[in-house]
């Protein structure tokens, strides 16, 4: 039998109801991981468990919205009380809300701040609280974006939260350093969550890896970083755009 790189771990996945998370929750599997899949969305959450279980993968599935402290904190005890400890924690939850910062209401802006940078804040200090307990060691990865280095109009809030997400990874990496606990965060570009097969050339002609992302290559980061052979790399990020926000565009 195959063994992978991530054999016997239990790895923890906020977000994992669709998308990028779900991607993630597969390739741990694949890995030898028990994904731990967490989400708001329980329909989400109950397909991505379908779908480990056709590939013949157990999973644990918490319905938990990282916005709302007294649920993550919840979420984190029934983990402990089920299996005891987690050896990686994927910060994946998130989203944007896009309008113009004259309309913008506070109450928007709460939301998205304390669902991206809030939970990822909480979810890593509940998970590394396990992580030391046991004689310490594991990881944490927070999914910032490429937009906490470059904005569309209209996006403050979110750009607000990403780029928060990577000071706080360093932050985390240097606090959380002497219980052997690697922090690193991945900056997505364009990763095409829906149908890839309706994108246009010129949508994958604007990036010079001449294709638009997959979740699958925010995943394969993911498993890179997570890998406990990788333990020099910590407090850094890593962008995944095809090398988007390094062309320089002139019109």
């Amino acid at each position: 039998m195959a063994h992978g790189t991530h054999d016997g771990k239990i790895v923890l996945i906020t977000g994992a109801g669709a998308g990028i998370g779900r991607a993630l929750a597969q390739a741990y599997g694949r890995e030898g991981a028990l994904a731990v899949i967490a989400d708001r969305n329980e329909a989400g959450l109950e397909e991505t468990a379908a779908l480990l279980q056709e590939e013949g993968f157990d999973s644990v599935a918490f319905t938990a919205d990282v916005s709302k402290p007294d649920e993550i904190s919840r979420m984190f005890a029934d983990l402990e009380a089920m299996l005891g400890r987690v050896d990686c924690v994927i910060n994946n939850a998130g989203f944007g809300i896009w309008k113009s910062p004259y309309d913008l209401e506070l109450e928007e802006w709460d939301s998205v701040v304390n669902t991206n940078l809030r939970g990822t804040f909480l979810c890593s200090r509940e998970g590394a609280k396990l992580m030391r307990r046991d004689g310490g060691g594991g990881a944490i990865v927070n999914i910032s974006s490429t937009r906490a280095l470059m904005s569309e109009a209209n996006s403050e809030a979110y750009a607000a939260s990403k780029g928060g997400i990577l000071s706080l990874t360093h932050a985390l990496a240097v606090s959380l350093g002497p219980e052997r606990i690697t922090v690193n965060a991945i900056c997505p570009g364009w990763i095409e969550t829906g149908d890839y097969a309706q994108l246009r050339p010129e949508d994958h002609g604007q990036h010079p890896s001449g294709r638009v992302g997959k979740p699958e290559d925010i995943a394969r980061a993911c498993l890179y970083l997570t890998d406990p052979r990788n333990d020099f790399i910590t407090g850094t990020h890593i962008t995944v755009d095809g090398g988007m926000t390094r062309r320089m565009i002139y019109e």
